[in-house]
């Protein structure tokens, strides 16, 4: 029986043994990939790094492109309300235009009758001055051909 202790004991050592090897190699294998994954989680906190600072740089760059967005929004709405202005005044003048061009035609149509009188009396005034001036022209022709018959005579 104590052959049978000393085997058992034995055979106990020797699994225990293998037991190790297998760990070990588990161990090492384990140790590896840590390693390869430390690797890799150094190279991302690089690139991470560097994003961080092209972010950080690219933020920069939006707040200052939001804020001259801004400054030319804000003269933009200057020169938009001075559009609005000159329409509004656009819209006046041409309120005005058409009270006056409303009020003279009413008055011509008021006034028909009397516009009409006044165009005759125009023509006449007109046919008379022509005729006028008829009579003065022939008069001043006929003044020197009269003097060079009267200084034939003497």
């Amino acid at each position: 029986m104590e052959i049978i202790l000393y085997l058992s004991a034995a055979l106990a050592a020797i699994a225990f043994f293998i037991l190790v090897i297998y760990l070990t190699k588990t161990l090492k294998s384990l140790q590896v990939t840590l390693d390869s994954v430390s690797n890799t989680l150094q190279g991302l906190e690089k690139q991470l790094d560097g994003v961080t600072r092209e972010t950080t740089d690219l933020l920069h760059k939006t707040n200052h492109l939001a804020d001259d967005i801004q400054k030319k929004s804000d003269r933009l709405n200057t020169v938009v309300d001075a559009v609005k202005d000159v329409s509004t005044s656009i819209q006046k003048f041409n309120q005005s235009i058409q009270t006056i061009t409303t009020s003279v035609n009413r008055s011509v149509e008021q006034n028909k009758d009397k516009v009409s009188q006044v165009i005759q009396w125009s023509n006449v005034l007109l046919e008379l001055k022509d005729k006028w001036k008829a009579k003065k022209k022939e008069e001043h022709i006929e003044e020197p051909v009269i003097r060079e018959r009267s200084r034939g005579r003497e």
